[in-house]
């Protein structure tokens, strides 16, 4: 069973982002794998709170967390993890906790973030986010939506290069190459070494001696693209997937940030949900409702036939097993709900209220009231 997050970083449910940031500074300076090499158990603590700090240090995951637990990645208020299918918070693995290291603090290893040797570090494209609408037709059997959108692309004039036809990049005379800066500062408590990015060449180690006149040197352009999205049955409003790679290019030939799709549930003609069940009300006669009856009501498959019990109430429910949505981790149908309401007519002919008159005379002149309490 997996630990809670807060009780892995070593907080409280109610600190704030510098105290959860703290922690995990404090969890991935003792269990980084440079510091722990070959030592399985510390992969496993850095991996964990890597993972934790992934969802507390996101308000919207952690709000779907504080919520409903690590059930969030099977219930209708989970997520995604990836394009494949739903993962939820789940399957985090050694290069996910060290993403989240370096986009936490800027660096990958070790050594770089506490001030070792460093590398000319690549800076990631930023991740994108998009909202999918859904009707629940398209939520009970799953469906394939293309969905266009506008993002950093590579510049075409420079292949993503940032530099003019036949220039190269030359190495930061400012860093070395290496992208970073250091700082020697003294005090009572001894001699430090300050770590910064160059801002020179912004911490990539390179300089572009001819930018390209199209990019200006980045690297990249904004181009519409079409992205087709498997979204599984199931969904509901608030779910999202996680598209690796397919948000906005980095520049100059970076890595691609990730493109994250929510999913929104569009209000139906007829049906209101609950889970993976579906409820609607469908409106009977009186001699429907003595004498039973079959009608035909919609379903998300079309219309299908219910049978009206003899001597029905107005209030009472009918189940229409499996003609609900699909479960989004077990896959299994709900059922449709169907509340019955029979209709006093407000309006009798002459005939009609000759009718009623027979009927009330054979129940008896004097018809019983029965009073039962009723709890607001």
């Amino acid at each position: 069973m997996k630990r809670d997050y807060y009780e892995i970083l070593g907080i409280q449910k109610s600190s704030g982002d510098d105290e959860i940031k703290k922690a995990y500074r404090k969890m991935a300076m003792k269990y980084h794998p440079d510091k722990n090499p070959g030592n399985k158990q510390a992969e496993e603590k850095f991996k964990e709170a890597a993972e934790a700090y992934s969802i507390l240090s996101d308000s919207q995951k952690r709000a779907q967390y504080d919520q409903f637990g690590h059930a969030a990645s099977g219930n209708p208020q989970g997520g995604f993890g990836g394009a494949s299918g739903f993962s939820g918070f789940a399957d985090f693995d050694l290069s996910d906790a060290l993403r989240t290291f370096m986009d936490g603090f800027g660096s990958g290893s070790f050594e770089d973030f506490f001030g070792g040797s460093s590398g000319r570090r690549r800076i990631r494209g930023s991740d994108m986010k998009v909202t999918i609408d859904l009707t629940l037709e398209e939520i009970a059997d799953g469906v394939t939506k293309t969905i266009k959108i506008k993002r950093m692309d590579s510049c075409n004039a420079c292949n993503g290069s940032g530099s003019q036809s036949g220039a190269m990049p030359t190495r930061c005379p400012n860093c070395e190459g290496s992208g970073q800066v250091r700082q020697i500062s003294r005090s009572v408590f001894g001699q430090f070494v300050n770590v910064g990015e160059c801002s020179n060449c912004d911490g990539t180690g390179e300089v572009i001696s001819k930018p390209c006149r199209s990019c200006r040197g980045d690297g990249r352009s904004k181009k519409s693209s079409e992205i087709k999205v498997n979204v599984p049955s199931g969904v509901a409003s608030g779910n999202y997937m996680t598209l690796r790679n397919e948000g906005n290019a980095g520049p100059r030939g970076s890595e691609r940030g990730d493109l994250i799709v929510f999913f929104e549930e569009i209000d139906h003609q007829f049906f209101s949900r609950h889970g993976e069940n579906i409820i609607t009300a469908v409106e009977i006669s009186f001699s429907q409702a003595a004498l039973g009856h079959k009608i035909e009501v919609p379903t998300l498959s079309g219309f299908a036939k219910l049978t009206i019990p003899p001597g029905i109430q107005s209030g009472q429910v009918l189940r229409m097993r499996d003609k609900g949505l699909s479960g989004l981790r077990s896959g299994k149908r709900g059922d449709q709900l169907v509340k019955i309401q029979v209709i006093t007519p407000t309006k009798l002919n002459s005939k009609e209220k000759k009718f009623f008159e027979e009927l009330s005379s054979l129940n008896g002149s004097e018809h019983k009231i029965k009073v039962t309490k009723v709890n607001l």
